[in-house]
């Protein structure tokens, strides 16, 4: 892989239209987006990851240059094993610059050669987070206005 690939990495439970936005922005910076679904220690999942897979797959049919991995490893590690040179994340607000700030300093301790790049949330989508849609889902919303496909 080229350096113009970077790694979308997330629990994305769900994948939001918010995410969907950064990969698809971020594809006038690079030739190809690896979307990487990873478990995260800290959480249990809502959504199936199998579902998730399947779901963001038929969310980027119409993008060649998106791609769509899981893992269960160290995130740099990762990014290292696919020959990437930069993590990709998006930034709603301040508290997520603080949550993600932290985890770029580890990943560029773990791996020296990973940049961090954060694209900040198109103003439409900053209001949605994945652990809202889950509440609003859970107890019989209506979340297909936050969703780039179908549950």
């Amino acid at each position: 892989m080229s350096n113009k690939t970077a790694v979308f990495p997330g629990s994305f439970d769900p994948f939001t239209l918010g995410h969907f936005d950064i990969v698809v922005r971020s594809l006038k910076l690079f030739d190809e987006v690896i979307i990487a679904i990873g478990h995260n220690s800290q959480k249990k999942r809502y959504f199936p990851l199998e579902t998730m897979l399947s779901k963001i797959e038929s969310a980027f049919v119409e993008y060649p240059q998106v791609k769509i991995v899981t893992y269960d490893e160290l995130t740099a590690d990762l990014t290292k094993r696919l020959g990437a040179k930069v993590l990709l994340r998006g930034l709603r607000n301040t508290t997520d610059f603080e949550y993600e700030n932290s985890i770029s300093q580890v990943n560029r301790y773990l791996n020296d050669e990973i940049e961090t790049m954060f694209l900040i949330t198109s103003p439409k989508y900053a209001p949605i987070s994945s652990t809202i849609i889950r509440e609003v889902h859970k107890y019989g919303g209506d979340v297909k206005a936050f969703l780039p496909y179908e549950l």
